[in-house]
């Protein structure tokens, strides 16, 4: 296998055979690949594509590339849901314990930050003590007993996916339908499981900015994995701004313990969380209906037995016992918080949700380089959505930063962000589509 003859195919718009792409794949999981020659492949795919036998290839090659995990001695339905990545995006710290607690078991492997988008594992890592990566007897313990982990990929678990993971992030080949669809699908082929929900993100905060590309990679995830044996289904969801009120990893897990304990309701990260859920509950064949789903799911909340389950895991992977009931204990707060005041009186009715995801990178929060260190405690919360009414002073929003005038920076480039109106926007639905 010569790496560059590989790269000139698909440079010149060829198709990759099995072998071609086996081959490759299996050069990246040794290491005997140079970075410039994975970034290579990275933009000749980006510019392209790949049909969709090739793409299967990718997928299988990538998830074969380490262990491929069994839940065998469990004997609960195996799940598990995967976002393209958005701002204010922690749906997924929400979403294992509320379907661990309805009796399935979620081994989810998650990433770290792409791009603009934040990562649940940096938020996981801002809990004192958290291990995203357990060894796999650990892994499986806290599976079976809590009945949810969140981890990261471990050495052994598609291990060529990792290595192209971090390539793409900083050589703006994210964004391609192949590389996402093999990325997202090998780690939970990987990972064992037997049904999967997908949330496609659309809008100025995702990768897909339009609801055509949306679509298109939708169908992708969806067909290559049932192709693969893993039943799947996906929702298109909105990011024309932040999901959540907060925006930075310290932040969201506050936001993610507030929603356990019932403080979150009524929003638009209930709406998606409740969704996804019953959607997963739906699948593995514990809810008739997804109406059951969503009323046992939201159950799992207002009897407190999510928030217990998340307590319960986050406690087995390292973190501190008293988590839930002590959050102020082990949640660092920033030095610097200051308010972020609307201009004018009016309407919420816009805002750039990559920009506002952009801006906490700028504050520490996410990286630029793939070894560069995160600041767990920055970001923006008490966001109000878009459509509400604020009178000039109102507070938009709250910057967390590590110095005044980082916070004063980053505050002013918030409030530009946003964009008042005299009327009230119409707004897309937080969830389009379903496929």
């Amino acid at each position: 296998m010569i790496p560059q003859e590989i790269i000139r195919r698909k440079r010149d718009g060829g198709r990759l055979s099995d072998e071609d792409i086996g081959a490759f794949i299996g050069a990246l999981a040794k290491g005997a690949l140079s970075e410039g020659q994975i970034g290579a492949f990275a933009m000749a795919v980006w510019f392209e594509g790949m049909e969709r036998d090739e793409i299967v290839a990718l997928t299988m090659a990538m998830a074969r590339s380490g262990d491929m995990l069994s839940w065998a001695d469990i004997d609960r339905p195996i799940a598990d849901k995967h976002s393209t990545g958005g701002v204010g995006d922690n749906v997924s710290l929400m979403l294992a314990p509320i379907a661990a607690s309805c009796g399935l078991a979620v081994p989810m492997i998650s990433g770290r930050g792409l791009g603009h988008t934040g990562g649940t594992l940096d938020k996981l890592e801002s809990i004192p003590g958290y291990t995203v990566s357990p060894d796999a007897t650990r892994f499986r313990k806290v599976v079976k007993e809590a009945g949810c982990a969140i981890i990261g990929q471990t050495a052994a678990l598609a291990p060529a996916d990792g290595k192209l993971y971090a390539v793409r992030d900083v050589t703006a080949t994210v964004d391609s339908i192949p590389l996402i669809t093999a990325s997202i699908l090998s780690k939970k082929l990987a990972a064992g499981l037997q049904t999967l929900v997908l949330d496609v993100k659309v809008g100025n905060g995702a990768f897909m900015a339009s609801p055509e590309e949306a679509a298109q990679l939708a169908k992708s995830l969806v067909e290559v994995a049932n192709g693969a044996g893993l039943k799947t289904s996906a929702l298109i969801t909105d990011m024309n701004e932040p999901l959540a009120d907060a925006v930075g990893n310290t932040l969201e897990i506050r936001n993610c313990l507030a929603f356990l304990k019932g403080e979150k309701k009524g929003t638009r990260l209930e709406k998606v969380v409740l969704a996804f859920a019953a959607e997963m509950l739906v699948q593995s064949r514990v809810a008739s209906s997804l109406e059951d789903g969503e009323r046992r799911a939201a159950e799992a909340v207002s009897s407190g037995k999510a928030a217990e389950i998340f307590g319960r895991m986050a406690h087995m992977l390292g973190g501190p016992a008293d988590l839930l009931e002590r959050p102020e204990l082990h949640l660092t707060p920033a030095p610097s918080i200051l308010p972020v005041v609307a201009a004018r009186d009016g309407w919420l009715t816009g805002c750039d949700a990559r920009d506002i995801g952009i801006a906490v990178i700028d504050l520490g929060g996410g990286r630029r380089h793939p070894d560069d260190r995160i600041d767990h405690r920055v970001g923006f919360d008490h966001l109000l959505p878009l459509g509400t009414r604020i009178e000039r002073g109102d507070p938009i929003g709250f910057v967390h930063a590590a110095t005044d005038d980082a916070a004063k920076i980053a505050a002013a480039a918030l409030q530009a962000n946003y964009t008042i109106g005299d009327s009230a926007p119409a707004l897309p639905p937080v969830i389009s589509s379903r496929l």
